[in-house]
């Protein structure tokens, strides 16, 4: 038994000037390459809480891209459905200001086809056991037909979370079928067509409720940045938490640990105050380093009453 992460692998090339950052300007500084991608973040911050996810993705057919699998593999992530393929993963490019918040950048994605028939031979294989699934809804339509399809089947929740807003507005159709969407707010006001900046913790609690119950998506967890996050469901069950406070070093892949831990809680029985509660914790481990991924965590430092097997 596991959570199964359906999503993409990216390798991220991460610009940080040593001074000011100038937009028109030539900076100095320093550039680091690290594996990236919002799946194989996500996967491997489930791991880091010494639970044993599933990732099924794909990587190139070359030396990155064993690199990438075994390093997930040194996580305990179980790669079986890993396939090695030529343009098997994306590159994302992304130049950071002095105070280490995004200011600019650029992906390429990766071609995601050889997925389809991997779900078509294996599905039954991969879903059958699965605790949760936890979904890059932009990844292609086809394969989100596919997951959506076994998780019926076999009656498991999905958790979306989203790389690019835009090609996921295209899926607007399968909200309704996602237990859980996770963004942040700048996807939310792209996801209901509003602009949502400026918004306080509690005047975007109440709009999100209006959201989701007019929309008819089960449930969704917005993120706000340094002021903390909302949630609320079509039920109108709806709340907000506050971030921790952390000296910033990296803000990238920190939406990424945020959703993990979110998916981890509702996974194993956690309300959704809770389930926000341990993704804040999560994410502000990692805007504090600068790693795209969390540190370790026993689950019961999060509050989660499961037992760790080597």
């Amino acid at each position: 038994m596991s959570i199964v992460v359906v999503g993409n692998v990216f390798v991220d090339v991460k610009g940080f000037p040593d001074d000011v950052y100038l937009p028109t300007g030539r900076n100095t500084g320093r550039i680091v390459t690290v594996h990236g991608g919002v799946g194989r973040n996500v996967v491997e911050d489930i791991a880091n809480l010494e639970l044993r996810p599933v990732f099924v993705s794909l990587v190139d057919n070359d030396a990155a891209g064993f690199e990438v699998k075994r390093n997930l593999k040194n996580h305990r992530v179980n790669t079986d459905y890993v396939m090695e393929c030529p343009d098997g993963m994306g590159m994302w490019l992304a130049v950071f200001d002095h105070k280490g918040d995004l200011a600019g950048s650029i992906s390429k994605r990766p071609d995601s086809e050889p997925l389809k028939a991997l779900l078509d031979d294996k599905g039954d294989e991969i879903f059958r056991d699965a605790d949760s699934i936890v979904l890059e809804i932009d990844i292609d339509k086809e394969i989100v037909k596919r997951v959506f399809k076994y998780a019926e089947k076999y009656g498991k929740k999905v958790y979306a979370v989203v790389a690019n807003m835009s090609i996921a507005l295209q899926r607007r159709d399968f909200f309704q079928s996602i237990d859980c969407f996770i963004c942040n707010v700048l996807e939310a006001g792209i996801l209901f067509v509003d602009d949502f900046t400026g918004k306080s913790l509690e005047e975007m609690c109440g709009i999100l409720s209006e959201c989701v119950i007019s929309a008819k998506i089960p449930s969704m967890i917005v993120t706000m940045g340094s002021k903390g996050s909302v949630y609320a469901d079509m039920h109108g069950c709806k709340g907000f938490c506050p971030a921790e406070r952390v000296t910033v070093r990296d803000t990238t892949g920190a939406g990424d640990a945020f959703c993990a831990g979110a998916a981890v809680g509702l996974t194993y029985g956690k309300s959704m105050r809770e389930a926000v509660e341990i993704g804040t914790h999560l994410a502000a481990s990692v805007i504090g380093s600068s790693e795209n991924v969390c540190p370790r965590f026993l689950p019961r430092e999060l509050g989660l009453d499961i037992d760790v097997n080597d």
